[in-house]
């Protein structure tokens, strides 16, 4: 399994909503609230033989989500 950070601004008001939504949807492995341009950020593990498919995953299960007003994702890779 591969880990995915991924930072999500809300719309005004939605964060909490937003949060009880992923953690209904049971997809982040951690979800933290943050400050500065994106209020949520997040670590989903998604599975490394399907990295292709990250933006799908992103595009069906999480932009999705209502008052989600963008994303931005951030791949890791292996250095040490």
């Amino acid at each position: 399994m591969k880990p995915v950070f991924i930072q999500l601004q809300c719309a005004p008001g939605r964060t909490y909503a937003v949060a009880d939504a992923i953690y209904a949807l049971e997809i982040a492995s951690e979800l933290y609230s943050t400050s500065g341009e994106y209020d949520l950020l997040m670590k989903v593990y998604v599975d490394a033989s399907a990295h292709d498919d990250i933006g799908k995953f992103i595009n069906e299960k999480i932009s999705s989500i209502p008052g989600i007003v963008r994303t931005l994702t951030t791949l890791t890779f292996r250095a040490f």
